[in-house]
């Protein structure tokens, strides 16, 4: 691990303000993945700035605003505390059940809320400094690409990337249209949907998110739906305990008796990004819930797939998992 200097951010306008004057600093809070990345020698901050202590983990039902009737959660609250709250449990389950599935007790007693939306790739060509990777070192290629790719993106890569974001926490507040809170520069608010908070890697696969530098995470907020009775999370992985999804699906449907008001559809272990799956949401919209349709839209979903050399398999592993969310949603968790 290379010198850094540490320092501790009082509140919110002098840990944004600390960040903006260096380039080269990072923010510190449950530190889960940046202290591991920094032992690598991948990430190489020269500061680090604690906001640890910022009173920034409330969860609360939001009484104003557009999104009044949700909840908001603290940037800084812990996993843990997110999962197992009451409002959480009762009226987004969904997220719950992802956070639960997403690492070991442990590690979701210190992750934060903001942190693991901003937790980066686990590509073994990121972590390896001997290897060739774009989002490491801009310019020096992508070793999966045609390396070892089986744990890789068959959604919206680049010949730059194809690396797979490996949140478990943001695909399930994909699917519930969640919008992540920012304190900028200026001592402003900006309010980003979290469909549009991380980027695909197009020629820039070193851009993960679209915060500027200096901007924090203050709070996530979930609008109010009528998903709570209807939906899951279903994760795919090599062994059940703590690890990385080969694919995910957070699957919530809004129902009439057995017809699908809307559904709402996020992948995990399928792109750069948390994908959300709006062919199969538009196809089933108006259905009947049926087996026979949610195969249909899982189907219609992955034709767009691009598998790569060693990833084929997830393209029907993803069209099986899409249809079984589905099926688990429908039947409230019951199966």
């Amino acid at each position: 691990m290379r010198p850094f200097s540490y320092t501790y951010a009082k509140d919110i306008a002098s840990a944004v303000k600390q960040l903006t004057a260096n380039r080269g600093a990072k923010f510190l809070a449950g530190g889960t993945n940046l202290l591991d990345l920094m032992k690598e020698d991948v990430e190489r901050p020269d500061q680090l700035i604690d906001i640890s202590r910022l009173p920034l983990t409330q969860i609360r039902a939001i009484s104003t605003g557009a999104n009044q009737g949700g909840i908001s959660i603290g940037g800084l609250g812990r996993n843990t505390d997110a999962a197992n709250h009451p409002l959480i449990r009762q009226n987004y389950p969904l997220l719950s059940q992802a956070i639960l599935a997403g690492a070991s007790g442990q590690i979701r007693n210190m992750a934060t809320n903001g942190g693991n939306l901003m937790q980066r790739t686990r590509c073994p060509y990121f972590y390896d400094v001997a290897m060739p990777c774009n989002k490491r070192e801009p310019g020096t290629g992508c070793g999966a690409l045609e390396g070892i790719n089986r744990m890789h993106a068959i959604f919206g890569w680049s010949d730059k990337c194809v690396a797979v974001y490996p949140s478990d926490m943001a695909v399930a507040l994909a699917a519930l249209d969640s919008v992540v809170v920012v304190s900028n520069t200026a001592g402003q608010e900006r309010r980003i949907p979290l469909a549009d908070f991380h980027r695909l890697p197009g020629d820039s696969p070193e851009k993960e998110t679209n915060l500027s530098h200096g901007e924090l995470i203050t709070s996530i907020e979930l609008p109010k739906n009528k998903f709570a009775d209807q939906s899951y999370y279903l994760k795919v992985r090599d062994r059940a305990s703590y690890a990385f999804a080969l694919i995910s699906v957070a699957a919530a449907l809004e129902m009439d008796g057995n017809r699908i008001i809307r559904a709402s559809l996020a992948m995990g272990g399928v792109a750069h990004k948390p994908w959300r799956a709006l062919k199969a949401e538009q196809l089933l919209a108006g259905k009947e819930a049926t087996e026979a349709n949610f195969r249909a839209a899982a189907a219609a979903e992955m034709s767009d797939a691009r598998p790569l050399a060693h990833n084929k398999f997830k393209v029907e592993l993803g069209s099986r998992s899409l249809a079984l969310a589905l099926q688990l949603a429908r039947n409230g968790n019951k199966s």
